[in-house]
């Protein structure tokens, strides 16, 4: 019997399933053959102060990156006429501090790849009313109409202006996830009117019209996308993308129970396309909810060792480039922060283990607290003696994080007095029992009053390592959200107790 390259393909993967039946799930992990290792920097939200971004860099090295993809977003300067995009609440990093940051790699010997979206998720570009036009419909900030010119030149200067600031980068991330209600413009449903046309191949013929005029410029350049836009994508129409040695996918999923088996179809199917050159891409933080503040080292730790059984039962068709660890600061540019940095280095030093030792085993976990001078990989119990940077940013974040979310904090309009005595009912009318109310008083009083030092704690350490607007953003969004109503709840007290004769105490200054 003969079999063509395809039927081949499935028979591998089939094989792989056994496989994993027989070795992965009884847990007999291979050992790692990821050899290159990106640490993701989602510059977006909360771009570090530039002399503790090289810390971190230094930091990377010494935990077992051998790579850092960078998303500047709008902390690259842009020049002339797309300089409007680099951040308004604080500078940008500057050329020459682009430039130390690829020294400082280079002499740790860091391969450096930027990212820059050219399709979706360019809300810190069409958010401007400069290139409202340019959005594929209105109310979606994010995704870029393919069928205007001035849209594809200024993804291509934006793409201009980065690779000249890293002439040595010898591949290019072009971003090109989630491209939201793409098909759904004025102009998109006008061209999907003709015959054989379809919402894929409208990607696909943006995409490939960036990279190639991308690598016009740069002939030697390795080219790489998200791949979430080609998973429903036939066999067939794959092979006739054009992306076949213009592109190389890289395959992203953050779940702690990353369908192995399937992610391998997925990538054999790519690898039957013509597109053997590929990527993995986990996370280390950012992925478990749009408003985490503390990452679960376990949680990162399951994702990378679902990815180990992924590589593990791979075909020889698959050309495995590297892994992406990736460390989002937010969804989306419009969207809260959430992780910060400080507080994902246990994460991402045990994920870095796992994959260099295959396993998260003991002696993985043995070099994790060594590294870091800790006795644990969780940062909850890292300890209070600082040894890496950020430490003690990270220890009273925790501290404060759990006293904003303690259950007498969240529930407080639960609580049995003011469910009792302080109901909307009688906070509309400004009444209420001056005995209850004192009660009340009281209990937010000595909340607040544990809160507030913890706060001015964190923006002590926290403006060390992060520009003022973002210790602000921080504080307004991580815990002004929880204790604005307890201050809204002793302001209407004061108002009841004076509309009914009475003295109110004054609440803790400084809120």
């Amino acid at each position: 019997m003969h079999f063509d390259a395809c039927q081949i393909s499935w028979i591998l993967v089939k094989e792989s399933r056994l496989y994993l039946r027989q070795h992965y799930v009884a847990g007999v992990m291979a050992l790692s053959t990821i050899e290159k290792k990106f640490v993701h920097l989602d510059l977006k939200g909360a771009p570090p102060k530039f002399e503790y971004l090289l810390k971190l860099i230094h930091l990377f090295a010494d935990l077992g990156a051998n790579g850092l993809l960078i998303e500047y977003e709008d902390m690259f300067p842009y020049e002339e006429e797309v300089k409007i995009l680099q951040a308004s609440a604080h500078p940008p990093y500057s050329r020459e501090e682009i430039s130390s940051l690829q020294n400082t790699a280079k002499s740790r010997n860091l391969e450096v790849i930027p990212l820059v979206q050219t399709f979706g998720h360019l809300e810190f570009v069409l958010k401007h009313g400069v290139f409202r036009e340019l959005r594929e419909v209105g109310h979606c900030l994010g995704t870029l109409n393919p069928h205007k010119e001035r849209g594809v030149q200024l993804v291509l200067e934006m793409l201009r202006q980065v690779m000249e600031l890293h002439p040595e980068s010898s591949a290019l991330h072009l971003g090109a996830d989630e491209v939201y209600l793409l098909g759904q413009g004025e102009e998109s449903r006008e061209w999907l009117g003709a015959p054989n046309r379809s919402v894929h191949q409208l990607f696909l013929s943006h995409v490939t019209k960036i990279a190639k005029a991308v690598q016009q410029q740069h002939p030697n350049l390795h080219l790489i996308m998200w791949d979430d836009m080609l998973r429903g994508m036939s066999l067939e129409t794959l092979k006739d993308s054009g992306l076949v040695g213009l592109l190389q996918p890289m395959i992203w999923d953050y779940s702690p129970v990353l369908d192995v088996e399937n992610t391998v179809l997925l990538m054999e199917k790519y690898s039957s396309a013509g597109l053997h050159k590929q990527w993995m891409a986990s996370s280390f933080k950012g992925s478990t909810s749009v408003h985490t503040c503390v990452p679960s080292t376990q949680r990162h730790v399951d994702n990378h060792l679902q990815w180990l059984g992924v590589s593990s039962a791979l075909s020889a068709g698959v050309q495995l480039q590297g892994i992406a660890l990736t460390g989002w600061q937010r969804y989306d540019h419009l969207s809260v922060l959430c992780e910060l940095m400080p507080l994902a280095i246990p994460s991402l030093a045990s994920c870095l283990q796992t994959l260099i030792h295959g396993s998260f085993s003991q002696e993985a976990q043995t070099r994790v607290t060594e590294v870091l001078g800790s006795s644990s990989t969780e940062v909850e119990d890292i300890g209070s003696t600082p040894s890496f940077p950020g430490q003690k940013l990270a220890v009273v974040m925790v501290e404060l994080t759990t006293l904003l979310q303690s259950e007498d904090l969240q529930l407080f309009e639960n609580n049995m007095y003011v469910r009792g005595w302080f109901t909307p009912y009688h906070r509309q009318r400004k009444i209420t029992s001056p005995l209850i109310a004192q009660q009340i008083q009281i209990q937010v009083m000595t909340l607040l009053q544990a809160v507030e030092p913890k706060v001015e704690e964190v923006k002590q350490e926290m403006v060390q390592l992060y520009p003022q607007a973002t210790v602000d953003e921080w504080v307004e969004q991580h815990i002004s959200s929880v204790v604005a109503p307890l201050h809204s709840l002793l302001k209407d007290l004061q108002l009841a107790m004076e509309n009914m004769g009475l003295h109110a105490p004054v609440p803790p200054s400084g809120w």
